[in-house]
């Protein structure tokens, strides 16, 4: 692992500051070594091997974080292709392979906050080992939930309990989770609320237990509260960072900015479903749902801009509608548009302030002395045109703790297996006779509200 200088450069820091233009930055023993204006005295200070960068109109900044990376899901269709179809084994093999592709997007650190069983903690540990080439990964087991929170979506009569989540009706059973959990090897525990946030399905003293547990075992916990009273349990219970806040009253977004509990907004589900779900057979209902859910989170989310919460970035990656390595950083965009950040703080939101989803809050996500060295070469100004980081083809370099990466940017898709679709219309005599199908009209379920998870 030896020395990296990248000359000639603008910096952007991750923490908000202001680029500094024309400066030089050496990386070796896997962290920052230091970061000087270009031209300066450097009395050798540079090993001769180092590998050197040229750095000009291009801007380093750190890697991204993604706070929320379902990596088990296996870019899904529906609900029952994540809980039900593809085996744990098979599901191990996708998720290692498909971080690849989430690395080849510039994002050098993941959360996954629920997947599949223990499938998280064997990829982070082969992240680790160096076996799979991966982002840096911290990850959940299963959510907890109850009969009436988001992952327990099917009728009691099929008996059937999904492997991406586990209910739990009582105190009791969301403490021995937890253990098992912490006991199988989870960085973090991560708790579901209601589907759409219309009501609170864990009682606060719920809550409060599984935070005080989950730190008692060095264990972070989080979150899915989309409405204001678990948004507000939450932050009481001190949750360590909440997923998306979707409708907040001013007095939860005060409290929330006072705690300085990270806000998770994972804004690229609802904006691809609202206006893209057409050009993927997403049902109408569908897509107006969320239409109608971002009016309400802009509104909040301008607010908690304007009262100091802090943002991070997550994107529900794993999914149909953010499948891997597509959609990490425009993310950025989203909460510049969603919630009013600035580029410097946008872009702090998917590095610096990540940094506390991976374990890691002050050691990664900038670029200054010391700290860990996860590192992207953009070619032109993110701070100036935050799409240019969209482009991957503008990411010329990508460091991971220290070495410059080799990614593949053209691995085909690999998702779990579809399930046992038989046919997506009915067969009418009317329809054989003019040989044409009519526009496809998907009907919503009306029972869990899966289907809609936006509904109102």
């Amino acid at each position: 692992m030896g020395s990296i200088l990248i000359e000639n450069c603008d910096v952007i820091d991750g923490m908000g500051n202001p680029p500094q233009r024309a400066m030089d930055v050496l990386v070796g023993d896997r962290r920052i070594a230091w970061v000087r204006p270009t031209g300066a005295d450097l009395n050798g200070a540079v090993p001769a091997d180092a590998t050197r960068i040229d750095g000009a109109g291009k801007s380093v900044m750190p890697g991204l974080i993604d706070a929320h990376c379902h990596m088990t899901f296996g870019e899904s269709f529906t609900q029952e292709e994540q809980d039900i179809w593809t085996s744990v084994e098979a599901r191990t093999l996708r998720a290692a392979w498909n971080v690849q592709k989430v690395l080849a997007a510039g994002v050098t650190g993941i959360s996954q906050p629920g997947g599949s069983f223990y499938v998280g903690v064997a990829v982070r540990d082969g992240i680790n080992a160096g076996y799979i080439n991966g982002p840096r990964m911290t990850t959940a087991g299963r959510f907890i939930t109850t009969s009436n929170g988001l992952s327990d979506f099917y009728p009691d009569t099929v008996q059937v309990e999904g492997c991406i989540g586990i209910r739990c009706n009582t105190l009791d059973e969301m403490v021995s989770e937890v253990r098992h959990q912490v006991k199988n090897g989870v960085d973090l525990i991560k708790m579901v609320d209601s589907p759409r946030g219309d009501f609170q399905s864990f009682r606060d003293v719920e809550l409060q237990a599984v935070a005080d547990l989950a730190h008692q075992l060095n264990k972070r916990c989080t979150i899915h509260a989309r409405g204001d009273g678990e948004m507000r349990a939450a932050v009481r219970a001190g949750f360590d960072w909440v997923m998306h806040g979707n409708w907040m009253e001013p007095e939860t977004v005060e409290m929330l900015a006072e705690s300085q509990i990270l806000l998770v907004p994972v804004l690229a589900l609802l904006h691809n479903w609202a206006e893209y779900g057409r050009l993927i057979g997403t049902p109408g209902p569908i897509s107006d749902g969320c239409k109608r859910m971002l009016e309400r989170t802009t509104k909040s989310l301008h607010l908690a801009h304007q009262a100091g919460v802090l943002f991070g970035l997550g994107t529900d990656a794993g999914f149909a509608m953010t499948p891997y390595g597509e959609w990490h950083a425009k993310e950025m965009e989203l909460l510049m548009h969603y919630a009013g950040l600035s580029s410097l703080e946008a872009i702090a939101a998917g590095t610096y302030n990540n940094g506390r989803v991976l374990g890691l809050a002050g050691d990664v996500g900038g670029v200054a002395p010391g700290m860990l060295a996860d590192l992207l070469v953009v070619d032109g100004d993110p701070s100036e045109d935050i799409t240019i980081l969209q482009d991957q083809s503008k990411l010329e370099q990508i460091i991971l703790d220290g070495s410059i990466v080799d990614v593949e940017r053209n691995l085909r898709s690999w998702p779990n297996e579809r399930g046992l679709t038989h046919a997506t219309r009915n067969l009418t005599r009317a329809m054989v006779a003019e040989d044409q199908p009519p526009e496809l009209d998907v009907p919503l379920s009306v029972g869990s509200g899966v289907a809609d998870p936006t509904a109102e």
